[in-house]
């Protein structure tokens, strides 16, 4: 502003003198430079304003609600980060109270009168080059400048500039966000937006701010109506977080696939022609002993934790133990001590860096729950460790045990078995999503160890004793053998580099003899993965035992539901709540057991890790027949028919009470659809089993063996489906008829996918051909003559005209 009222003032005084173009320009360029040098200092400009010292000083004007910070512009460098302390509230939406944004490395330049704020690229460099190397390589690759501010006082090397647009904008990507989930079109309103003054705070080694901003919409979407007063006004709060770079004692940890833990990588152009160029680490937090070499000894600094006050009891307590069993690991590596879990002192605030924190969050859904970090981005540090917990979780698992063991008999309410339940699920969270910030991935193959780790997904591990479901020991309590062995890797404590690589190699090989399986998220997150071994919610060595062991316990649980499973005054019709979780209870093992058809077996094997490479195996044949025969059993209506007794409990759902995602969605309005929910149940089998490229999988290993006794291909697969619904179904029962459709359905939705490989489809076509003409033989069927209407159509055009769209299955994941 000052610099354009000096141009009008020159402007001024070339007209009137009449003077020419050039004589203005240079009028102007002298003036604009006395404008510069006439700023005044940042002790004049900010004499009326509130100071907050820190790492950046921060000057806050009430008057005019602005923030302004004093920031060196030569050789300083900073960790910034973004976060969200105030969420929206909606699962589906996934913005989340305390949801951490990027953590970027960056500082603030001088061009003029601006003042750049850069963020570095870190992912390509020169680490041992020369200075000229690492010139070319910045060159090379590009920067991001991610605001720009105006100069508006100085003092020495120092610069004063406007932060609040900056601090107001949609830094954590909220419009974005609202976009991908169909919510409607939202951005920021500044004059619905200011300056949250009680969280903007300096320290020593970090400079807080935040912000309360408010994102104007239109056409908001179900999920932001369902959690906002007014949907077309959305207020968070963003903060920003301005960090000292750690120093330079971190020694950066070499990673290894067996390791256990997330890589951290960069790529460098300066290592020598023979070596690989990407650098690959593990993400740790800093620990050392006080005595390196002692058996057992204090940490320099422990790693804590804190609680989120805000967490009732009896999850708070439940949550701190989960949490503790950690330092079990840790005293396992030979320290005493060193992790530790204590509530978040009072004013401290969860969004500073300088607390690694466990925040108890709301939804107006259940959901996931997280375990993100702040990382350095130069050396794969752990900073801060920020865990997410989900709170209906817990509420899910008690729904869950109340299903399972229908408890409210003869007027008994006491329910303590079922709430143990469920909060040793949540014990078992807390220290799951804890040791994801630890930088610990997911280990999904524990369960075939005993229930090795706390990084897997638990399903709970249901007996039968006496004719009666008992609850006992469904979630393991502690830390297992290999959250021991992924501790050990990564925070063992060693003299030196060499003694470091010996010791590393011999936990490696420790933890490869005694039989520890580990199989992370890209090989078993999805049910269409290859991997035999890592599935998600099951247990059991045995996936195909275990199957049968969860359907036992699932036929007798739903015997069993009925009045005594709802608790006094619950509407009847609610018993739909607890019906679903456990009707679908095989749900999870049975994408485990079709994981083993046209499965294969294999390691994250190195070069040298064995005598002899072990590559990789298909699955046996016998456990691959043995597994489909359980896929077509899960489609049958002998299996899905809900029990009549419970079906005539469950009226329409009560006035007052709602309609929600967790019930099965039907065709028969207001009623529960026994018939739908059988066919969504029977479809999700189908699915898993016909995916097309599990049915690549299973025809390229049929035509890799000569013998024919160990061929079980496409056509035989779906021979055995016409076989189970068609050709020896003798039921005229509306299920059994639907089901029929259903497995037709599902086979030529897969034999038009076009994913399937030609010659794959080829051999599903050659059983259909069959089934053409067992149709033709039934010709005096109206209902027969439709369908070779179908396959007349089919053959001439390869488009299915009998395709229909099955309702899906309500939410599984997560419990």
């Amino acid at each position: 502003m000052l610099q354009l009222n000096i141009f009008h003032k020159a402007a001024r005084q070339v007209k009137a003198s009449g003077k020419s173009a050039i004589a203005f320009t240079v009028l102007f360029v002298v003036s604009a430079s006395s404008a510069w040098a006439a700023l005044p200092s940042i002790g004049e400009f900010t004499s009326d304003m509130t100071k907050k010292d820190g790492l950046i000083p921060v000057y806050y004007d009430d008057e005019s609600d602005k923030v302004y910070l004093a920031v060196p512009t030569i050789d300083a460098e900073y960790l910034f980060q973004s976060s969200l302390p105030y969420g929206v509230g909606s699962n589906d939406i996934g913005l989340d109270r305390g949801q951490l944004g990027d953590t970027r490395l960056v500082s603030f330049e001088k061009f003029g009168n601006k003042v750049l704020l850069k963020q570095h690229n870190t992912k390509y460099r020169a680490a041992h080059g020369s200075d000229a190397e690492k010139q070319s390589i910045d060159e090379a690759f590009a920067d991001s400048v991610i605001a720009g501010f105006t100069l508006v006082a100085k003092s020495d090397e120092v610069s004063l500039i406007d932060y609040t647009p900056f601090l107001l904008s949609d830094i954590h990507g909220i419009g974005n966000r609202m976009a991908r989930t169909n919510q409607g079109s939202f951005s920021v309103d500044k004059m619905r937006s200011g300056v949250y003054l009680p969280k903007t705070k300096g320290f020593e080694k970090n400079t807080e701010l935040e912000a309360l901003v408010t994102f104007a919409g239109k056409k908001p979407g179900e999920y932001v109506q369902q959690v906002t007063p007014d949907p077309e006004s959305v207020t968070v709060h963003l903060h920003h977080s301005f960090v000292a770079l750690p120093d330079d004692n971190y020694t950066p940890r070499e990673y290894h696939p067996y390791s256990g833990y997330w890589k951290f990588s960069y790529f460098d152009y300066s290592t020598p022609i023979s070596e690989p160029t990407e650098q690959r680490f593990i993400t740790r937090h800093r620990l050392h002993k006080k005595t390196p070499h002692a058996a057992m000894s204090e940490a320099v600094e422990p790693i804590v934790y804190y609680l989120d006050p805000g967490i009732p009891e009896p999850v708070m307590t439940a949550l701190k133990e989960g949490a503790s069993w950690w330092n079990q690991a840790y005293e396992a590596a030979g320290y005493k001590d060193a992790f530790q879990v204590k509530v978040l002192p009072e004013g401290a605030d969860p969004m500073d860096v300088r607390y690694n924190v466990i925040n108890w969050v709301h939804r107006a859904t259940r959901g996931w729950s997280y375990g993100s970090s702040v990382v350095d981005p130069r050396t794969g540090e752990i900073i801060k460790g920020h865990v997410t917990l989900g709170s209906l979780r817990v509420r899910q698992d008690y729904l869950i045990a109340l299903g399972l063991t229908s408890p409210f008999k003869e007027g008994n309410t006491d329910t303590t078995v079922q709430q143990e339940m469920a909060l040793d699920r949540i014990r078992q969270l807390s220290a799951h999503e804890v040791g994801h910030t630890l930088g610990i991935a997911h280990n999904f193959a524990a369960s075939e160890n005993n229930r090795a780790s706390v990084m897997d997904y638990p399903h709970p591990k249901i007996s039968i004793k006496n004719g009666k479901i008992s609850l006992e020991g469904a979630y393991d309590k502690g830390i297992g053998e290999w959250d021991i062995h992924a501790v050990a890797y990564g925070y063992q404590d060693f003299a030196s580099d060499v003694e470091e690589a010996e010791a590393l190699a011999k936990i490696i090989v420790k933890g490869r003899n005694e039989g520890l399986s580990f199989k992370s998220d890209p090989d078993t997150r999805s049910s269409r993965h290859a991997s035999a071994n890592g599935h998600m919610w099951e247990n059991g060595s045995n996936p195909l035992d275990a199957f049968d062991e969860i359907s036992q316990v699932r036929e007798l649980a739903l015997a069993n539901l009925g009045l005594d499973t709802l608790s006094p005054n619950s509407s009847l019709s609610s018993l739909e709540n607890a019906l679903v979780p456990i009707y679908l209870l095989h749900r999870y093992q049975l994408e485990a057991v079709a994981k083993q058809v046209g499965g294969l077996v294999y390691e994250y094997e190195r070069k040298g890790d064995y005598t002899q490479a072990q590559g990789q195996q298909f699955v046996a044949l016998a456990v691959q027949q043995r597994a489909m025969q359980q896929l077509l059993t899960a489609t049958t209506a002998d299996y899905l028919t809900i029990p009549e007794s419970v079906l005539a409990l469950i009226p329409p759902t009560a006035y007052g009470d709602d309609i929600t995602r967790e019930h099965f969605k039907g065709k028969m309005g207001l009623m529960l659809d026994p018939v739908s929910a059988a066919a969504s149940a029977s479809n999700f089998a189908f699915e898993l089993l016909l995916h097309p490229e599990r049915l690549n999988r299973l025809e390229w290993q049929t035509r890799s063996t000569n013998d024919r006794r160990k061929k079980v291909g496409v056509s035989m697969l779906v021979k055995q489906i016409l076989n189970v619904h068609w050709y020896k179904n003798k039921s005229q029962s509306p299920l059994a008829k639907r089901l029929q459709l259903v497995a037709l359905n599902a086979v030529m939705k897969a034999v038009t996918n076009d994913k399937l490989a030609p010659e794959v489809r080829m051999e599903a076509e050659l059983a259909l051909i069959e089934f053409s003409e067992w149709l033709d033989d039934k010709a005096d069927d109206n209902q027969y003559e439709i369908l070779k209407e179908q396959f007349d159509t089919y053959w001439a055009s390869k488009t299915w005209p009998g395709a229909f769209e099955i309702e899906p299955l309500p939410p599984g994941s997560p419990i």
